[in-house]
C-alpha cells in the first residue's frame, strides 16, 4: 500500500464518513457518495464498509496519541507513520483507518507526551536527605 498517495485517500474516507453519517437521503448526497467511493481502492473500501455496517467509525482522528474512534492509545510508531504519510494505518483496537487532523500544533504529538523525570542516584538522594 505504500505506493498510494495517502493524503487524498484519507480525505476521501473522511468525506465519505461525513456523507454516510447524514440521515438525508436525496439524489445529490447519493451522487456525492458515489463520486467519493470511486476515489478509494476496493480493498480499503471493503474494510471501511465492514466497519460502518457494524456501526463503527470507518476512519478516526488521532489526537494526543489517542484514537478518537475507541479512545485507546495508539503506538508511537503508528503516529510516526501517520506523520510521514507513507502508508495507511489502522487502529490496533477498533480497526478504523487513522489520520492526523490538519489542525495539529507545530510540535509533534510524541513530543507532547509526559516524560519520566530522571531518577536521582542513590548517592544524590542520600546527600539531599542529609542536608
Amino acid at each position: 500500500m505504500d505506493d498510494i498517495d495517502t493524503k487524498p485517500l484519507l480525505q476521501n474516507l473522511i468525506q465519505l464518513q461525513a456523507l454516510d453519517s447524514n440521515d438525508v437521503e436525496d439524489r445529490k448526497v447519493t451522487r456525492q457518495i458515489a463520486e467519493v467511493r470511486v476515489g478509494v481502492p476496493l480493498a480499503i473500501l471493503a474494510h471501511y464498509d465492514r466497519l460502518r455496517q457494524r456501526g463503527k467509525k470507518g476512519i478516526a482522528a488521532v489526537r494526543g496519541q489517542i484514537c478518537t474512534g475507541c479512545h485507546m492509545q495508539v503506538p508511537r510508531a503508528t503516529v510516526v507513520y501517520l506523520m510521514q504519510g507513507t502508508d495507511i494505518q489502522l487502529c490496533g483496537n477498533c480497526g478504523a483507518y487513522l489520520y492526523l487532523p490538519e489542525t495539529m500544533p507545530a510540535e509533534s504529538p510524541i513530543s507532547q507526551l509526559p516524560r519520566k523525570t530522571p531518577r536521582k542516584s542513590r548517592a544524590a538522594r542520600e546527600l539531599a536527605h542529609a542536608a
